[in-house]
């Protein structure tokens, strides 16, 4: 194997490296780091050099990873990750520490679960920065890659190198506003299947859990609006006849507003749990141990909130 001179490169450069890899674009790139545009495509042009490849490729839409780039990112991440356990080994002090932290979590997840966890950061860590994606397909992934710190979200199953706890447990309840004509009488399954509905779907396509459940009983509903996230769900669903079915925390968050009304669906869609997950590279981090702990009591504040009806 041939030996390399480190003394010689400048390591800062596998920083970037990650950054650009992860990001795909010089800009969002150089957004994350805190550096100029024009310095980040020098340090790409740099890393191209010492890796003797384009790294990155032209691609549909923007930058691909070249084969070269795919080989050496979960490699780099390792690496990266390996030296922040290290450095940090000694001690972690939340009230000064600087930096992003990156979670995966649901947008239905979130909007009930961030504002708790920003408190307790402007609180404890307030120069630590958060980043919330969407985790999409490749959650885990993402996690086995160091490309986010945890991820909350429904885990059925996690491979080898994943840990996970339960925070908490979720019913489903549906929604509609204040004055629906369906108030009116007590919402029957027949009656329920009469309404118009809105699913919050990612992707956009394939059943939901309400839409399972029916398909057990030989029964269908018609969906007339699939949206992306809830905020579009709540504002749609305040303006018109048509009604939600979605975890418990949000509907009360969302009747709260006093626009409206949640009742229990008239048939049993059974709770789910919402975990949160991480490397085990991450395990013994005395950062990413003060991370978990304020996810933990960041979903303890929310639900005392939601039991108090606040």
């Amino acid at each position: 194997m041939r030996e390399v001179d480190l003394r010689g490169i400048d390591l800062n450069l596998l920083v970037v490296l990650e950054t650009l890899l992860d990001e795909k674009n010089v800009t969002r790139a150089a957004h994350r780091l805190g550096m100029s545009q024009p310095a980040a495509s020098r340090a790409l042009a740099r890393l191209r050099a010492l890796f003797s490849d384009a790294l990155l490729v032209d691609g549909p839409g923007g930058y691909v990873l070249s084969s070269r780039a795919e080989e050496v990112r979960p490699l780099l991440s390792r690496i990266l990750a390996g030296v922040g356990e290290m450095l940090e080994a000694n001690a972690f002090d939340p009230a000064t520490a600087a930096g992003r932290i990156r979670l995966l979590m649901p947008d239905l997840q979130a909007a009930a679960l961030a504002p708790r966890l920003l408190t307790r950061l402007a609180r404890e860590a307030p120069s630590l920065d958060l980043d919330i994606v969407a985790p999409g397909a490749n959650g885990i992934e993402a996690l086995e890659q160091g490309a986010a710190d945890a991820m909350v979200a429904l885990i059925d199953e996690a491979p080898a190198g994943i840990h996970r706890r339960r925070l908490y447990d979720e019913e489903l309840v549906t929604l509609m506003r204040a004055r629906h004509p369906a108030l009116a009488e007590r919402l029957t399954l027949d009656r329920f299947l009469a309404l118009e509905h809105i699913v919050v779907s990612v992707t956009g396509v394939g059943p939901a859990p309400v839409d399972e459940a029916l398909a057990g009983m030989g029964r269908t509903r018609r969906v007339k609006l699939r949206v992306p996230n809830f905020f579009a769900a709540v504002e749609i669903a305040a303006r018109s006849d048509l009604i939600m079915t979605l975890p418990s925390s949000l509907a009360r968050a969302a009747a709260n507003m006093r626009r409206f009304v949640s009742l229990p669906p008239p048939l049993d869609l059974g709770t789910f749990t919402m975990s949160l997950a991480w490397h085990a590279r991450q395990q013994h981090a005395p950062r990413h141990i003060w991370l978990r702990r304020a996810i933990v009591a960041a979903v303890t504040d929310m639900s005392s909130m939601i039991d108090v009806g606040t």
